[in-house]
C-alpha cells in the first residue's frame, strides 16, 4: 500500500509501459473538466442576464405606470376643463343632442 502510494506521488503510473492506457484517462478526466467549466460559465452568463433583464423589465414597467398615470390626470374633465379656462374656452352650458341622419340606400 504504502509503495503505490510512492508510486502515484512520483508519477510512475505516466511513464510506466502500459501508461497509455493511464494517459487516456487522464485525457478524458481533463477534457470532462474543461467542459464542466465551461458549461458553469455559460450558465453564469446567462443568469446574469436574466437578472438584467428582469431589472430592465421593472424600470420599463414603472415608465410605463408612470406615464398612464399622467395620460389620466390629464384626461380627467377637471383638467381639461382648467386648461381650457386659460385659453378662454368654457363649457357649454346646452346638453348636446343627437343629431339622426336618415340614410338613402337604394
Amino acid at each position: 500500500m504504502k509503495n503505490k502510494i510512492y508510486n502515484i506521488l512520483k508519477g510512475t503510473f505516466l511513464i510506466s509501459d502500459d501508461s497509455f492506457k493511464n494517459w487516456k484517462y487522464i485525457m478524458f478526466f481533463s477534457a470532462l473538466a474543461i467542459f464542466m467549466i465551461a458549461s458553469s460559465h455559460s450558465a453564469d452568463k446567462k443568469v446574469y442576464e436574466i437578472a438584467r433583464l428582469k431589472n430592465e423589465v421593472k424600470e420599463i414597467r414603472a415608465t410605463f405606470l408612470e406615464g398612464r398615470t399622467k395620460l389620466m390626470r390629464l384626461k380627467m374633465e377637471s383638467n381639461v376643463i382648467s386648461k381650457m379656462k386659460e385659453k378662454g374656452i368654457a363649457p357649454s352650458v346646452i346638453p348636446p343632442k343627437k343629431i339622426k341622419v336618415k340614410s338613402t340606400n337604394k
